[in-house]
C-alpha cells in the first residue's frame, strides 16, 4: 500500500509540474523588510505584464491624468487592443481598468506620460530596469514595453516597491498611493486575511520572436493585512502547457487557496 500511495504521489506530481510549477514565492513584512519566505528563482527578471498596471496607477494619479476611482472614464474606440473580449470593448474607468485589467487603458496613460516620464518614475520607484525602450526596432515601447518587452523585474524587487507602496513612502504624493489601493481588487481568507494585489500574464518569446503559448508566466503580487499587520508577496508561475485561463487568475487562486496554511507555517517570531 505504502508503494501504491507513493507511486500515486509522484504521478500526481507529475501531472501537476506538466500544468505549471511555482518559480517563486517570496513574503516580506511590510513595517520591517524582512523576507519571512522567499523560495524558488526570486531575483531573475521577467516581464510584469499586467502587474505593472499598479506602478501605472501611481505615476498616472501622481501626474494628473488619473483623478480618482472613475475618472477618466474613456469611451472603447475602434484600432483599441480588444482581444481581453467584451469588458474591454467599453468605457473604462480606473476601477474598471484594474478590474478587467485593460490594456488599452494602460496605452492611454503610458502615451500621455511618454518615454521619459514613465523611466523616469520607475527609476524613482526602484522597479526592475526601468527600461521602456519596447521591442527593437518596433516603436512600441508605449504600446508594450510592460510585455514580454523591454521593461522586465524580479518577484523580491516586486515585493520591494510594494513595499513603498504599503508604506507611503514612494516619491510621489500621498493621494496617488491612496487612490491606487483604492482601485485594487482586495479578496478575504477564511482566516481573516485581508489581500489585496494584481494578476499578470504574459507568454515568454521564442526566437523567431512569436510567442511560446505553452510556457505562459503568471503573477500575482500585492500585500495582505490582519490584526494591523501587513505582509507584502509575490507570487510567479510559469505553465508547461496552454491553458485557457490566463496564469496569472491562476496563480492568484491558488496563491489566495494556500495563504493560511503559508503564513501559518511562517516562524512564530516572524508573525
Amino acid at each position: 500500500m505504502k508503494l501504491a500511495f507513493a507511486a500515486l504521489s509522484v504521478c500526481l506530481l507529475s501531472v501537476t509540474a506538466a500544468e505549471a510549477k511555482t518559480l517563486c514565492t517570496v513574503v516580506a513584512d511590510a513595517r520591517t523588510g524582512e523576507l519571512l519566505e522567499e523560495n524558488g528563482v526570486c531575483r531573475t527578471r521577467v516581464t510584469p505584464a499586467s502587474t505593472f498596471k499598479i506602478p501605472l496607477a501611481v505615476m498616472g494619479y501622481d501626474a494628473g491624468f488619473l483623478s480618482d476611482i472613475t475618472t477618466p472614464a474613456i469611451p472603447f474606440k475602434e484600432g483599441y487592443a480588444d482581444w481581453g473580449g467584451p469588458e474591454w470593448q467599453q468605457t473604462t474607468d480606473p476601477t474598471r481598468w484594474m478590474k478587467y485589467s485593460v490594456v488599452w487603458y494602460s496605452q492611454r496613460i503610458t502615451e500621455a506620460l511618454g518615454v521619459a516620464t514613465l523611466e523616469n518614475y520607475a527609476a524613482k520607484f526602484g522597479y526592475g530596469n526601468a527600461d521602456f525602450a519596447g521591442d527593437p526596432g518596433k516603436n512600441n515601447a508605449l504600446e508594450r514595453a510592460w510585455i514580454s518587452s523591454s521593461l522586465k523585474i524580479s518577484p523580491v524587487e516586486q515585493v520591494a516597491f510594494l513595499r513603498n507602496l504599503v508604506n507611503r513612502t514612494l516619491p510621489v504624493s500621498t493621494d496617488a498611493m491612496d487612490m491606487t489601493a483604492a482601485v485594487l481588487e482586495s479578496s478575504s481568507t477564511p482566516n481573516g486575511w485581508t489581500v489585496t494585489g494584481k494578476t499578470g500574464s504574459a507568454f515568454p518569446r521564442l526566437a523567431d520572436g512569436t510567442f511560446d503559448r505553452a510556457k505562459g508566466w503568471g503573477w500575482f503580487v500585492g500585500w495582505a493585512e490582519k490584526d494591523g499587520r501587513t505582509l507584502v508577496f509575490a507570487r510567479l508561475n510559469q505553465d508547461e502547457q496552454r491553458h485557457t485561463v490566463g496564469g496569472g487568475v491562476r496563480a492568484r487562486d491558488e496563491l489566495l487557496e494556500g495563504w493560511d496554511m503559508m503564513v501559518d507555517a511562517l516562524p512564530a517570531e516572524a508573525l
